[in-house]
């Protein structure tokens, strides 16, 4: 098996990101005990946790383990998110909503990110098709993000 160490990049830090959006919406779920966000948000963990599986033999090629941290942007947001709901008790659907949104943009951001580097062609493929569906998570959070300001 040819070693693909050097055509794996940046897999890990997508990984992170995506643990962290894992991390972030069960916690948004113990604090939003809607039960319309309950079943979004486990469409959103199950998305990530599916994605972070394909993805992780690529971490293995690249940094010769399994990806388990999480993003330290990511744990700054959940820290901010819970400052501000303890803050602000009465918006914080809207401040956990509005946070998680911005994690979607971050793994958005992350994908195209190694889409820019050239991959193994195995690699690549996985990672485009992990980024339409992270694509759907965004636009389904957008849209709850817009109907929570309403």
């Amino acid at each position: 098996m040819q070693n693909q160490t050097a055509q794996a990049h940046h897999i890990t830090d997508i990984i992170k990101v995506m643990n962290g959006g894992i991390e972030f919406y069960q916690e948004a779920k113990t604090k939003l005990d809607n039960s319309t966000y309950q079943a979004f948000f486990d469409r959103m963990i199950g998305a990530k946790a599916e994605a972070v599986q394909e993805l992780q033999p690529f971490a293995i090629d690249q940094q010769g383990e399994v990806e388990n941290d999480t993003s330290n942007m990511v744990k700054a947001r959940q820290s901010y998110t819970k400052l501000l709901a303890k803050i602000s008790g009465d918006s914080t659907t809207f401040t956990y909503i509005d946070q998680l949104e911005e994690v979607e943009d971050k793994v958005l951001e992350e994908l195209d990110l190694a889409l820019e580097r050239k991959q193994a062609q195995d690699c690549d493929v996985t990672l485009r098709r992990v980024k339409v569906r992270m694509k759907e998570c965004h636009d389904e959070m957008k849209a709850l993000q817009v109907a929570a300001q309403h």
